[in-house]
């Protein structure tokens, strides 16, 4: 990875960082969906990041994010998780071509069945990961369910939102 986008990935993780706790920390609809946006910003690294930097990166963003909300430890833990399957989900999901290098996978690039299937398994696990921490245990599974699914579904489509708004495509064709 050059500088120049090393440079862009510490900018993006600063930028979707202050974003969550700043302005999505007190947004839920109808009391259940939240909106973890800052899993993109690791998720949309370039593949090539290696896996244990990516999960010492998540470790210490999910701790920050920890600290604002008060959740001790349960964003770095459900991140650090999504961070280690990534590289094996990656490997799982590579077209026969390949990918071009220092190509982030964003829906622009990748095309959107393709971010679909690899971002929200990983949206899901990391949402499941999280409430099932926070409701500590599964005596309450419709809870559970219902709060899994409906931030799911709300922090993917508000992912693809922002990244149709403000990420430029990054490849020839």
């Amino acid at each position: 990875m050059t500088g120049s986008i090393i440079l862009r990935a510490v900018f993006g993780l600063v930028l979707y960082f202050l974003v969550q706790v700043f302005v999505l920390k007190d947004i839920v609809l109808f009391g259940e969906a939240f909106c973890f946006l800052y899993l993109f910003a690791l998720l949309l690294l370039p593949l090539e990041v290696k896996t244990i930097p990516l999960m010492l990166m998540a470790f210490l963003f999910g701790l920050g994010i920890d600290a604002f909300y008060d959740t001790t430890g349960m964003h770095a833990a459900s991140l650090v998780l999504i961070t280690f399957i990534r590289s094996a989900w990656v490997n799982a999901n590579t077209p026969r071509g390949g990918y071009e290098e220092n190509v982030p996978p964003t829906v622009l690039n990748m095309g959107l069945i393709w971010f679909t299937a690899y971002a929200l398994p990983l949206v899901l696990l990391h949402h499941l990961v999280f409430f099932y921490i926070d409701m500590a245990g599964i005596e309450t599974i419709k809870p559970l369910v219902t709060k899994v699914l409906s931030s799911t579904f709300f922090t993917f489509i508000f992912g693809l939102i922002v990244q149709l708004l403000f990420y430029q495509r990054k490849r020839g064709i």
